[in-house]
């Protein structure tokens, strides 16, 4: 089973351009923050300018967030970035013969789209002020203050 990062990704770049607002904003400059590649960096940005969470400039380093980190929602950028905003996939090729395999989609998608509109619920609640907040807060307390 393949996990996209695209979300995580997209937050970090966020959160980063927040922190270090002062600092090297590069694509380079965060894509190492990610461990990532520069080329991903600017391809999850430009999603994210598109949607008007960051403001970038045409041959200037310096993108900002285009509105106050407490008015951006993990849900914004979750809609940004999963093109199928889908948590929980369901197997597609089941045996329709099987009394399993034949209702077991249909069983599912009812109990997903819960899943999914409870989870959604709650990115709603979380903004990137309040992630922001939580690494400043994890990195003094690793510093001891």
């Amino acid at each position: 089973m393949k996990y996209s990062h695209r979300l995580s990704d997209a937050v970090h770049i966020l959160a980063f351009l927040d922190i270090y607002k002062d600092g090297d904003l590069s694509s380079n400059s965060i894509a190492r923050s990610i461990e990532s590649n520069p080329s991903l960096i600017r391809r999850l940005m430009a999603m994210l300018s598109k949607a008007g969470l960051i403001r970038t400039h045409a041959g200037v380093v310096a993108p900002t967030l285009a509105k106050p980190a407490a008015q951006i929602t993990l849900l914004d950028v979750y809609q940004v970035i999963d093109d199928e905003r889908h948590l929980l996939h369901i197997d597609p090729k089941t045996n329709p013969q099987c009394i399993v395999g034949g209702n077991i989609q249909a069983v599912l998608d009812a109990d997903y789209a819960e899943v999914q509109q409870a989870a959604e619920a709650k990115m709603q609640t979380i903004t990137l002020q309040s992630i922001i907040d939580a690494i400043l807060v994890r990195q003094a307390a690793k510093q001891g203050k």
